[in-house]
């Protein structure tokens, strides 16, 4: 699997090259800088880009902001964002074409290099990745007609963790419930949000997600 790293501190960008060399994805170019990460992107066309928010020239959002710029020239280009902040309107931003293949995780919670590894597959894969601290401010900016009025509580609880890229058995062990209630759940959610079985499993999850996140 091919990877862009984008991060301007040279330690914890080599160190993520280090590491992902490890586990076997091969590193096609490492940049610092937002312009730079844009221009890979679009050169080396990468499996998946990880991707610091904060980058030069402005130390802000530079790093999101270019993932979005890059995700307009090479439409769903996989990305995922590792960062000690949340932003939250770029990060709505790269939701925004409903495609997919994004991810957004908080570096100091990120504890587990396999969790890790395996969010990065899943987000080259299509689907979607999400630190429960950027979905809970994404949530706070809701407004207005609410695409999952429809759902219960239970349904919304199941859906929040398949945005943080859970599969129906580590949800179900979350849940302290079976396999079969939460495939339940989610064959519901589906139905509610109009998903139909014309789609796959995998589009009608990423769907999903999307739909909550936007919402």
């Amino acid at each position: 699997m091919r990877v862009v790293v984008a991060d301007d501190a040279v330690l914890i960008r080599s160190g993520l090259v280090r590491l992902l060399e490890e586990f076997e994805f091969e590193v096609v170019a490492e940049v610092g800088d937002g312009d730079s990460l844009v221009s890979a992107m679009v050169e080396h066309r990468p499996d998946v880009s990880v991707v610091d928010v904060r980058m030069p020239p402005s130390f802000t959002d530079e790093g999101l902001k270019s993932a979005v710029a890059a995700r307009k020239r090479v439409p769903g280009a996989p990305v995922l964002i590792l960062s000690q902040y949340v932003e939250v309107s770029y990060a709505e931003d790269l939701l925004a074409d409903a495609r997919g293949a994004v991810g957004y995780l908080l570096k100091d919670r990120v504890v587990d290099v396999d969790e890790f590894i395996d969010g990065l597959r899943r987000v080259a894969a299509g689907g979607t990745v999400f630190d429960p601290q950027v979905v809970a401010q994404l949530m706070v900016r809701r407004r207005g007609n609410d695409p999952l009025a429809a759902l219960t509580a239970r349904e919304r609880e199941v859906l929040a963790l398949m945005a943080e890229g859970h599969s129906n058995q580590a949800i179900a062990r979350k849940l302290v419930v079976s396999g079969g209630a939460v495939e339940n759940h989610v064959r519901s959610i589906f139905a509610k949000l109009g998903l139909y079985v014309e789609d796959t499993d995998h589009h009608r999850r990423v769907r999903a997600v999307l739909a909550y996140l936007r919402s």
